[in-house]
């Protein structure tokens, strides 16, 4: 039997990388997005864009190509919290102050946390793999693609938060042993996801930008859907593009207007400069 994992895929960079991590690792994957009125929910849509894209290479990459790895088509569903938007104070839902920009170093990036938005996920993932575990009789991986540099802004990232979390499902639930996590970047920057990405590129027999062009950092896309590049979350995608050498084929925008990668690297690279980076 394969192994089992629960993938909490918002449709960003990192849990779009520790998909192709799982896959590449032998999991069987349910992914998860929920839409809970965010500004930026063109991350659905690149979350829903990747897994057709994924499994629709599935069937055929392993007979073009022996070497390349075999692996299960992914299950994804977009969970719907309807009534929440309008009741929660952050810049990042409809309705919320405007987007903070600038890197995430500013203390005036935590208009970003959303209150307990992790908590309400995390309740939902776990239930879900705790009723895999139980249907397979198995155990099943939460998989969450929480790193280093979320832990300045957002508490329920930190390993603190998470070991509590857990305690509390383990006591609120029969059988929840069967249920762990699994964070393989928690003590690694988004370059190091980059990296990790283009490894399981190669090894899935998947095309490195096709994946990353289906997927969203951007807290601010313009009304397109391209991706902005002031606000904190697209300067730390671009900052570890920068550094793996190697443009980001996502298509970035302002005031109706395509901007190229060099002229996005050049703005980053004078925020990171101007941040001591």
């Amino acid at each position: 039997m394969n192994k089992q994992a629960v993938l909490s895929l918002s449709g960003g960079m990192d849990s779009s990388t520790l998909l192709l991590h799982l896959l590449a690792n032998g999991y069987e994957v349910t992914a998860l997005s929920f839409d809970y009125g965010q500004k930026h929910n063109v991350e659905l849509e690149r979350a829903k864009e990747l897994v057709s894209y994924i499994n629709s290479k599935c069937e055929d990459g392993p007979k073009e190509n022996p070497n390349v790895w075999k692996y299960i088509p992914v299950k994804h569903q977009v969970i719907k919290l309807d009534g929440l938007q309008q009741l929660l104070n952050s810049a990042l839902v409809t309705g919320g102050e405007d987007v903070p920009e600038g890197h995430y170093a500013e203390e005036n990036m935590k208009a970003t946390v959303v209150p307990n938005r992790n908590k309400i996920f995390s309740s939902i993932i776990q239930a879900v793999a705790l009723s895999i575990a139980e249907q397979k009789n198995t155990e099943c991986a939460i998989a969450l693609g929480i790193h280093a540099g979320d832990f300045s802004i957002y508490p329920d990232c930190r390993q603190e938060f998470r070991d509590i979390d857990y305690q509390a499902f383990i006591a609120g639930n029969w059988g929840a042993e069967k249920v762990n996590y699994y964070t393989p970047y928690i003590h690694g920057m988004k370059f190091d996801i980059l990296k990790d990405g283009e490894k399981c590129c190669e090894l899935l027999g998947l095309d490195f930008d096709e994946i990353y062009k289906r997927t969203n950092t951007s807290y601010k896309p313009t009304p397109e859907g391209w991706s902005d590049f002031r606000s904190a979350s697209s300067v730390e995608r671009v900052e570890a593009f920068i550094n793996l050498g190697r443009p980001d084929p996502v298509v970035y925008g302002e005031n109706g207007q395509i901007v190229p990668w060099e002229i996005v690297k050049a703005h980053v690279e004078k925020v990171l400069a101007e941040n001591g980076k």
